[in-house]
């Protein structure tokens, strides 16, 4: 098993003499919003082979951080998700035709990730496609400094931030051949916190897990706070794990998870141009490669993949801008998945619903009248629905068999509303399967961030 230092190492001899060069910035968590200090790891288990890294390099100009690395120091397996919307920017063009490369030559190519925020590289036409290009030749670059022997053809590129602005590539490029990376807790940290954009707080998570005879680990960096809306993908994210799995088989456990986390959020029902979820795993775990899809080791891994993104698609949900609850809505008894995720998608972002549960209003109403318009058959005489409260105390049943149960305890009512996390969960009667949405309030707040984003 490979030694977590050793990419240290690497990347402190690569940068040696660039130190009074570099952007540093505070990584304390007490810089963010107390309600949120919570949500941001002070340490962590990072997988092996892989390292980190974030700084200013003058694409935002309040000369907030806006510029991260993530690194690996031998080619992994990559596969991503990507927004369906027809406005894609160039950095989701680029990064297609890498993944797609890699899957036709059957080979693993991607090295790093490359991301800047305060400017989304969107609606750019040919010249945003060149300056992705550009800029992946400078994760290359790094590669090849950080290696000692030219590497080309192996970063992905992601930006986020305003639509319609070109990159100024000539600080991106100075930034990232000055950048600094590392392996240790910090080092990630300044990565997660230069994803941010309208973002509060830095959305970073690891894990170690089992699989088969041995432990593998994944650490997540996602950011979003708007524009969050599923359609294969939503906002940026990038996974990396030490495992070592095929292609198709990473390809098929991203499709699965992603239906259940990043695909299985709401906040405000827009799209971005730049939603790209990706998973690279580098195989330094040292066990042999799952490339059974039937086996136990694979379906542990995309078990431990689902609910690591979830968890991680969470955070992208209580940091939705002007939020103050986060809501999770659950669908059981449904005929099929797709059946479940469509009535829990269709409460999770109703506006009415939204603003109820911002007013603390227990209008029940609202929630059992977007279950009937979802569109899904039902039998509404077998219908049950319960609101439950983030403490865990008991649930509060508001309709049984269909029958609205009369009078309602308002004060309980209150007592749960009152809570950052709630939880709905209505039950068709109509089958197995169940599928979960998480979404948030929609508040005052939300409409005065985004009257002000350009300025």
């Amino acid at each position: 098993m490979l030694s977590s230092a050793r990419p240290v190492l690497r990347s402190m001899q690569g940068f040696r003499g660039l130190g009074r060069r570099l952007a540093f910035f505070s990584t304390d968590a007490k810089q963010f919003p107390v309600n949120k200090q919570k949500f941001i790891p002070q340490t962590g288990t990072y997988p092996l082979g892989f390292s980190a890294g974030g700084s200013h390099c003058g694409v935002k100009k309040n000369g907030k951080p806006d510029l991260a690395v993530l690194f690996s120091d031998r080619p992994t397996t990559a596969s991503a998700v990507f927004t369906t919307n027809q406005f894609c920017a160039a950095p989701v063009q680029f990064d297609r035709q890498v993944i797609n490369d890699a899957r036709q030559a059957n080979k693993k190519m991607v090295r790093a990730v490359i991301v800047n925020s305060g400017c989304a590289n969107a609606v750019t036409g040919k010249q945003g496609l060149l300056d992705a290009q550009e800029m992946a030749k400078t994760g290359d670059q790094l590669v090849s400094k950080l290696d000692g022997k030219t590497y080309t053809g192996g970063t992905l590129v992601m930006s986020t931030g305003v639509i319609g602005q070109a990159l100024p590539m000539n600080k991106i490029s100075q930034g990232v051949a000055n950048i600094h990376v590392g392996s240790e807790h910090d080092m990630w940290m300044r990565a997660a916190i230069a994803h941010m954009t309208t973002d509060t707080f830095p959305k970073l998570l690891s894990r170690e897990v089992t699989i088969g005879q041995g432990k593998v680990r994944m650490a997540g960096i996602t950011k979003g706070a708007g524009m969050i809306h599923p359609n294969m993908a939503t906002l940026l994210g990038t996974v990396c794990t030490d495992a070592a799995i095929s292609q198709k088989l990473l390809d098929d456990a991203l499709a699965f998870a992603v239906a259940r986390s990043f695909n299985a959020i709401s906040i405000d029902g827009d799209m971005s141009t730049n939603d790209t979820i990706a998973v690279i795993a580098n195989g330094a775990a040292s066990h042999h490669v799952i490339e059974d899809g039937q086996s136990n080791e694979y379906m542990a891994f995309r078990e431990a993949l689902t609910n690591f993104m979830a968890e991680l698609a969470g955070l992208v949900v209580r940091d939705g801008e002007g939020a103050t609850k986060f809501i999770t809505v659950e669908v059981a008894g449904a005929k099929s998945f797709a059946d479940a995720k469509k009535v829990a998608s269709t409460i999770a972002t109703s506006s009415l619903v939204k603003t109820a549960f911002y007013g603390q209003d227990a209008n029940w109403g609202r929630i059992l009248c977007a279950v009937g318009y979802s569109g899904i058959p039902l039998d509404t005489n077998k219908v049950n629905m319960a609101m439950h409260p983030g403490d865990g105390s008991s649930p509060l049943v508001l309709v049984k068999g269909g029958e609205p149960q009369l009078p309602v305890d308002e004060d309980r009512a209150s007592e749960i509303l009152k809570q950052e996390d709630v939880l709905v969960r209505v039950e068709l009667g109509l089958g197995p399967e169940s599928a979960r949405m998480y979404t948030c309030d929609l508040s005052h707040d939300y409409v005065s961030i985004n009257a002000d984003y350009r300025s």
